[in-house]
């Protein structure tokens, strides 16, 4: 952002929800999100009610929505746009909801989300029924706690249900043994990333084997589901992601707690 324009604040514990993902016999894994009436609340609160604007163009039949910030100091109006997901039902006002959400997304609202740990509660901790060969969980939960870091990623994370019983707990480990497992998982994903710089240019955004080898040992360390990274980082093809969304994913992977 340029000089007149303002710092997003981060989101609040109460401004974020929780979406069940992935359900089996052994549990379930939850995403967060924003709702899109918090980003307009933030962007009022940021540049003030007169000081964006947002508006929806289709293309190519999907559905793109612009929205612009006017700089205080300039009088420009800068404008960062994404697209829309569709959803099951209500397929324009999804599309158009989503793609106003992704559109703030890149102006930072909300971006701290993606630094969170991925979120697995034991079939213990939750109320599920079988039905059909399929499992369902009727709950709410509440992200009651969140703290941050001065670089903006989340450190510290407590969800609970409606009856208040805290079922998931993290924060972030500190320096020693942690600080050790970080590192040489960060030496990995070097290593990784170099093997991959080395691949030709012109090529689309690809993994290279040593990076799915190494998203695939994380997944099954952690028992996080593949459909739950791709539908958190909207991925179609995990082998098509760029360094910087492989880095995120692997980031996010490491501060997961082991399945075991």
């Amino acid at each position: 952002m340029g000089e007149g324009m303002n710092a997003v604040r981060l989101l609040k514990a109460d401004e974020i929800e929780c979406r069940i993902s992935v359900i089996s016999e052994k549990g379930l894994s939850l995403l967060l999100y924003k709702d899109a009436r918090v980003d307009q609340k933030i962007l009022d609160e940021t540049f003030g009610m007169f000081g964006w604007k947002r508006s929806h163009q289709s293309i190519d039949g999907n559905l793109y929505c612009t929205v612009e910030i006017r700089d205080q100091e300039t009088g420009e109006w800068i404008a960062k746009q994404d697209v829309g997901t569709t959803g099951y039902a209500e397929k324009e006002k999804s599309q158009a909801s989503d793609s106003f959400k992704r559109a703030c997304f890149n102006w930072g609202i909300g971006r701290e989300l993606y630094s969170a740990p991925f979120i697995w509660v034991p079939a213990s901790k939750v109320q599920m029924q079988k039905k059909n060969d399929k499992y369902y969980c009727n709950e709410d939960f509440h992200v009651t706690a969140i703290t941050y870091s001065e670089s903006r990623e989340i450190t510290g994370l407590s969800v609970t249900n409606d009856r208040g019983e805290i079922i998931f707990d993290w924060k972030l480990q500190n320096r020693g043994a942690g600080k050790k497992e970080n590192e040489k998982k960060s030496s990995m994903h070097k290593e990784a990333e170099n093997a991959s710089a080395k691949t030709t240019a012109a090529k689309k955004p690809s993994l290279t084997k040593n990076q799915m080898d190494g998203l695939e040992t994380e997944l099954k360390r952690t028992g996080v589901a593949m459909e739950t990274v791709q539908e958190r980082y909207h991925i179609e093809d995990p082998k098509q992601m760029s360094e910087e969304l492989y880095n995120k994913v692997m980031r996010a992977l490491s501060k997961t707690r082991s399945a075991a």
